[in-house]
């Protein structure tokens, strides 16, 4: 019997979120802007005044409350299992925390342009970032990936842009900048899969999955 693959990037990346935000839970209020920029989260002036760059990295490891965390890693846990198995972990890893930085660069830009600056953070970017790369993958594999299809992906993207645009408190240009990094990720680093006898040999093993 053929022993079931595990993505264990993804599971790592959601253990490692969560633990953040409990062990920051612990010491504060999550939800308390102040409690999560003196833990890392993304403030521009504080990145181009004092040269406090690590929060590009680090922001995006924290959550604002149990239902933000709870949310992405819902996603994360659905969308970067089928991303992980089909490219490979350390592909994966790239995509993830690459669209991630990418994200909250398009991000700083964004505040920097209009001048209004806030407290950010969350897994969002990169989480965009695994979608739009399973989005890329979904098309160059017929328009789908295991029971995930490329319009499927696109509809749940755009909604979620939707949403972000209407809603406040949303930091959307992490999401514009994560989905077009990982869409761009994916292109230069996934390559389809060749089977030995054709798309019949393909079907026989998705059929074993």
């Amino acid at each position: 019997m053929k022993q079931e693959k595990k993505a264990v990037c993804t599971i790592a990346m959601i253990v490692i979120n969560i633990t953040i935000f409990l062990v920051l839970s612990f010491q504060g209020m999550t939800e308390d802007g102040i409690f999560m920029f003196h833990h890392g989260a993304m403030y521009v002036p504080s990145m181009l005044e004092d040269g406090e760059y690590y929060r590009l990295f680090t922001s995006m490891f924290l959550h604002f409350g149990f239902e933000h965390l709870m949310n992405n890693m819902f996603i994360l846990g659905v969308i970067g299992w089928n991303l992980e198995l089909e490219i490979g972990k350390w592909k994966y890893l790239a995509v993830y925390l690459l669209s991630g930085l990418m994200g909250n660069l398009l991000s700083t830009w964004m505040d920097i342009q209009t001048g209004e600056y806030a407290i950010s953070a969350g897994a969002s970017g990169a989480i965009f970032g695994v979608i739009g790369a399973l989005f890329y993958v979904a098309l160059r594999n017929r328009g789908r990936i295991g029971n995930i299809s490329s319009r499927g992906l696109a509809f749940m993207v755009l909604c979620s842009l939707y949403l972000g645009f209407t809603s406040k408190g949303v930091d959307n240009s992490a999401h514009i900048g994560g989905v077009i990094s990982g869409i761009l990720l994916a292109a230069i680093l996934y390559h389809k899969k060749k089977y030995p006898n054709g798309r019949d040999s393909q079907l026989k093993e998705e059929a074993k999955l």
